[in-house]
């Protein structure tokens, strides 16, 4: 089969998929995260279409094997396919390449080499390509290390960095020394150039989110764009004089766009650290919770949107912007959109960041926290609709039954509500969309008629922040309640809990599990999802007596070394990210939980909305699905289907493109949390689909399954 340059091919697809040319071509790959540089999710592949989905089965399984038996893995992988191989990765990070026609394994590479006692186990989303005269690479980050794989055997490229390997951290500085720097998803391909986000701790003491590129022969770094601005730079009067030198976060966590032909990189920010309150950042905090267009040879701001100005509330920018070519009021326009956890999308034309639809700064609430100093104003487009809910009146509240209802009033009445942007508060503030949307990691997926299509979540979630408190009882456990708030409590929970947003375990009864000397072990160290702390004896011994209830007194030395205000400089904590649920564990409001959307770019309306996903358990006299919480996203073809997992009840689906009807649903091994992937290999179509399960409570898989029509 015939070679082609990773950024040839894309073009090639995206030109093609603008023109609808492709109908006859016998093989297509899916060569980019997200299906093309522009990250639209689409493909112009036929054979499956409106009239025969119902017909698909599976064509081949591969387990990839390492599923967690406590079901703590995850798989978020939207594999590549090129040139009739497919490339993914399994719950443990080990890269493989297969034969997409069978799913026979060709090689596997193993980036931890078997360690997984230390942190590294998280996910990936996706995989960079890159092929030069011969030479073929794949790109992708595990642990601290961003990874470069020659795709024909699946060894290190030795060139690349030491030994085919870079420190993600490096072009940080001393800022990023020791702290937790990973990346979730793909970096992107431009030219010669390797560009690449991070995901970075959301408390305080975080490490910078500076955009680099490195070089994809060397290794070398060749630009930073610092999201903190530096002194003389555009923005660095939006935070504190002094900011860049320790505040962290800002980061693009969630992938980027590339338009070769203009040679500009669109990179989505989340929100500055510490996520929930910024007492000590007052300003808007650029380029935080930001769209910046960035010049790809060089690093320089083009320009940028910021959606949330000082971020209190984690909306940070969930994934890739969609580059799309519109016709508003007859003329075309190449634009860029941009999804948020808000259920928002902000459209810009593409090239001077001119609002496509008018985008207005509504007044918003005041702070009562102490120190906080909320921005005054928040933007808003006027279009499209926002495609989820955002209030939850009383009429909203959940009628499953009695009881649930009662519940759930009860504790909406103690909250703050009402409307949007109220800040957290002590009492306790309802969030809706919540932490994970909205819209998520998935992206949305676009067709060359301008129509997107992207699933919600329709969870609420509740801010509380919770007062710093003294240690004046002398008790090392005291001390230890400090430390875990600081470090411990934003996944683990104020009451010890776990969180099911990243599968964390709860905590209570811990000494009945772990020894002292474990615990230990796991903060120094990290495990799974878990990054490591640096944290003294003392600090571990503090929070290990919290953990086991200890009445133990603090040494002269240890009151004299308690947490004070140089180790955690605010006045509050977090409580943990909490949904707001029933007593039984379902959603406080009313169906649908989970939707997908049909959004008509060209004129800003919604075209169809439908609901995703159910709680078969819960049966309805109208025998109506409930929605769930869906992660992972869509894949929309010219065979006029849009075909998503995603949801809890494991099972992936397509939709009518028109109507939103749905055509046809298969189960899966384990929950699909992530985007499908679309190609075909002599002139067979395959729809392939990472089913890890592993979050809010399903079990963990470690399959990649793929469906065809049957010969």
């Amino acid at each position: 089969m015939r070679k082609i340059t990773a950024v040839c091919l894309g073009l090639a697809l995206l030109f093609c998929a603008a023109c609808n040319l492709q109908d006859t071509k016998e093989d297509a790959d899916w060569p980019h995260y997200q299906g093309d540089p522009g990250s639209n999710q689409y493909s112009v592949l036929t054979q499956v279409n409106k009239s025969n989905v119902r017909d698909l089965e599976i064509a081949w399984i591969y387990r990839s094997g390492d599923a967690d038996s406590l079901n703590r893995s995850q798989i978020q992988c939207n594999p590549l396919v090129i040139d009739g191989i497919l490339y993914g990765t399994n719950p443990n990070l080990k890269l493989f390449a297969l034969d997409a026609a069978n799913g026979d394994l060709i090689w596997s590479f193993d980036p931890f080499e078997n360690n997984y006692n230390l942190f590294g186990m998280g996910v990936n989303r996706g995989l960079a390509y890159w092929a030069d005269q011969g030479e073929r690479r794949i790109f992708y980050c595990a642990g601290n290390y961003i990874h470069a794989v020659n795709a024909t055997n699946g060894a290190l490229a030795g060139s690349f960095g030491e030994g085919g390997r870079v420190d993600i951290r490096k072009g940080l500085g001393d800022a990023a020394e020791g702290k937790f720097v990973v990346a979730n998803s793909p970096g992107v391909i431009y030219d010669s150039l390797f560009i690449i986000g991070t995901r970075v701790s959301e408390a305080m003491g975080a490490a910078p989110g500076d955009i680099r590129a490195f070089n994809v022969h060397t290794g070398n770094l060749e630009w930073i764009f610092h999201t903190i601005p530096h002194p003389g730079e555009f923005g660095h009067e939006t935070w504190p004089e002094d900011a860049w030198q320790d505040m962290g976060g800002a980061n693009a966590w969630s992938g980027m766009s590339v338009d070769h032909d203009r040679g500009i990189v669109f990179v989505p920010t989340g929100s500055a650290a510490y996520d929930f309150y910024g007492g000590d950042r007052h300003g808007k905090n650029l380029f935080a919770n930001c769209l910046i267009a960035l010049n790809a040879n060089t690093g320089e701001r083009i320009w940028h949107f910021q959606t949330i100005h000082h971020d209190l509330w984690d909306r940070d920018l969930p994934a890739p912007p969609n580059l799309v070519t519109l016709e508003i009021e007859g003329k075309k326009v190449d634009a860029v959109a941009q999804i948020n956890k808000a259920g928002y999308v902000f459209l810009f034309d593409r090239v001077t960041g001119d609002p496509v639809f008018p985008i207005q700064e509504v007044e918003v609430p005041s702070s009562d926290l102490k120190g906080e100093k909320t921005w005054s104003t928040q933007p808003v487009p006027t279009k499209p609709p926002r495609f989820s809910r955002s209030a939850l009146d009383e009429n909203d509240l959940t009628e499953r039954t009695p009881e649930a209802h009662a519940f759930v009033r009860a504790i909406w009445q103690s909250l703050k509500k009402g409307r949007e942007f109220i800040p957290p508060s002590t009492e306790g503030t309802l969030l809706l969309p919540g932490f994970d949307g909205g819209g998520e990691w998935g992206g949305a997926a676009v067709d060359p008629q301008g129509i997107m299509y992207v699933n919600a979540s329709e969870m609420p979630w509740i801010i509380k922040m919770i007062e710093f408190q003294t240690e004046d009882d002398g008790l090392l456990a005291s001390k230890g309640r400090n430390i875990y708030g600081a470090h411990c409590q934003l996944c683990h929970g104020a009451d010890r809990k776990g969180a099911s947003i990243y599968t964390v375990p709860s905590l209570v009864e811990v000494k009945s599990r772990k020894s002292a000397e474990e615990i230990k072990g796991i903060i120094q160290h990290g495990q799974g999802m878990m990054p490591s702390f640096n944290l003294s004896d003392s600090d571990i011994r503090a929070i290990t007596a919290f953990l086991f209830d200890s009445k133990e007194k603090m040494s002269g030395e240890e009151q004299n070394s308690s947490l004070a205000r140089e180790s955690w400089k605010y006045p509050y904590f977090m409580s943990g990210y909490v949904r707001f649920k029933d007593h039984e564990g379902y959603p406080a409001l009313k169906p649908p939980w989970g939707t997908l959307n049909a959004i008509d770019l060209n004129n800003g309306t919604i075209k169809w909305k439908v609901t995703l996903g159910d709680h078969p358990e819960l049966t309805t006299e109208d025998n109506e699905p409930t929605g769930t919480e869906n992660y992972g996203g869509p894949l929309v073809t010219k065979g006029g289907i849009v075909v998503i997992a995603a949801t809890l009840d494991e099972k992936i689906r397509a939709f009518d493109r028109e109507t939103g009807a749905l055509l046809w649903e298969h189960d899966l091994p384990a929950a699909g949390f992530a985007t499908p992937s679309t190609y075909s290999i002599d002139g067979k179509q395959y729809i392939v689909i990472a089913c890890g399960g592993g979050k809010i409570g399903v079990k963990s898989g470690d399959a990649y399954v793929a469906f065809s029509l049957p010969d």
